[in-house]
């Protein structure tokens, strides 16, 4: 979610959503000593050596370029690669986050740098129900879509709806990811959006399967600090929290296992994983992160302002990124 923890706080109105990019203000310096001080007493003490300077911080990479840019959306929250029909599908909130105004829509983008349909799933058109649509994932022919409270489904061919499983104790539904035996994971962040745009936490934080049709929790705790993007990887379910700059993996009991840091910066969103690495946007970076569970992360793509739920296009190996607040999606080449 998306992120929508602080992209939308940017806004009285407004996710993730990646939710935002603070930098930290420089260290203040000590003032100059007068002209006129008295030196120092001289002393029998033998000085130590002075410090030796730090090592100068290691230099961000250069911004590379996208190679498509795609535009005319409306706080589209994350993107998600159909390899089946080669295409990306683009959630697109579309006003309050929090509001069930039934005006979200998925967008459906080609590689080639095309909107090939802007409003292909539109909530109030052909029984479509869509509030503020977020995270979402295919399995088997069907696109599951998280949505407030709800996840709903599609049909990936026509967009036509399939049905709906509600998660009433749910406060923020995010994102989504599919396994490989079909169950479906799906985060809830766990806080609202204020009237002024604060963010209200609610304490709701949790992790839901999906089997057979019905949703089941699999981990409550606040210790997930608001879990936002989730990924399915050959380790299994793999989180990351807008409320810390943690990453981690949740084992079959739901317990939390391999928490990392990731340094660069915090206020995580979108997550993907990428042959034994994981991408992860973070909103404190303005980046998209690149790193390892018990390892350590780097910035991979800098200068990315909004960065909420990104994609993956596994055929061309690019990095597809949804600008929340800047109502477009960059596609970019992995180095």
């Amino acid at each position: 979610m998306a992120r929508l923890l602080d992209t939308f706080t940017s806004v009285a109105v407004a996710a993730a959503m990646a939710s935002c990019g603070g930098k930290t203000p420089p260290r203040a310096l000590a003032p100059a000593a007068s002209a006129s001080s008295a030196a120092p007493a001289a002393t029998n003490s033998v000085e130590p050596p002075p410090a030796a300077p730090a090592a100068p911080a290691a230099p961000r990479p250069a911004a590379p370029g996208p190679v498509a840019t795609y535009t005319g959306f409306a706080k589209p929250e994350s993107v998600l690669y159909d390899a089946d029909n080669d295409r990306y599908l683009v959630s697109n909130v579309n006003g309050n986050p929090n509001d069930k105004d039934n005006n979200g829509f998925i967008s459906v983008l080609s590689p080639d740098g095309q909107v090939t349909e802007l409003k292909w799933i539109e909530g109030g058109k052909n029984k479509v129900k869509l509030d503020a649509p977020t995270g979402s994932a295919i399995v088997k022919g069907v696109l599951h879509v998280a949505d407030l409270t709800t996840v709903r489904m599609f049909d990936l061919k026509t967009g036509a709806p399939k049905g709906e499983i509600a998660i009433p104790a749910a406060t923020l539904l995010n994102d989504v990811a599919a396994a490989p035996d079909g169950k479906v994971y799906v985060s809830d962040s766990g806080f609202k959006i204020g009237a002024t745009g604060n963010l209200e936490a609610t304490s709701s934080d949790a992790i839901y399967v999906i089997e057979k049709g019905k949703a089941r929790l699999l981990a409550q705790t606040t210790a997930m600090h608001m879990p936002n993007g989730i990924a399915w990887t050959d380790k299994g379910l793999v989180v990351c929290s807008s409320g810390a700059p943690d990453v981690f993996r949740l084992d079959e009991k739901g317990a939390r296992q391999d928490v990392t840091t990731t340094a660069p910066g915090g206020r995580l969103d979108g997550l993907v994983s990428v042959g034994d690495s994981l991408l992860v946007t973070s909103h404190e970076a303005s980046a998209v992160l690149r790193g390892k569970l018990g390892g350590t992360f780097e910035v991979a793509i800098p200068e990315q302002k909004t960065p909420t739920d990104i994609g993956y296009d596994t055929k061309r190996g690019r990095v597809l990124v949804p600008h929340v607040m800047e109502d477009k999606v960059d596609a970019y080449e992995l180095k």
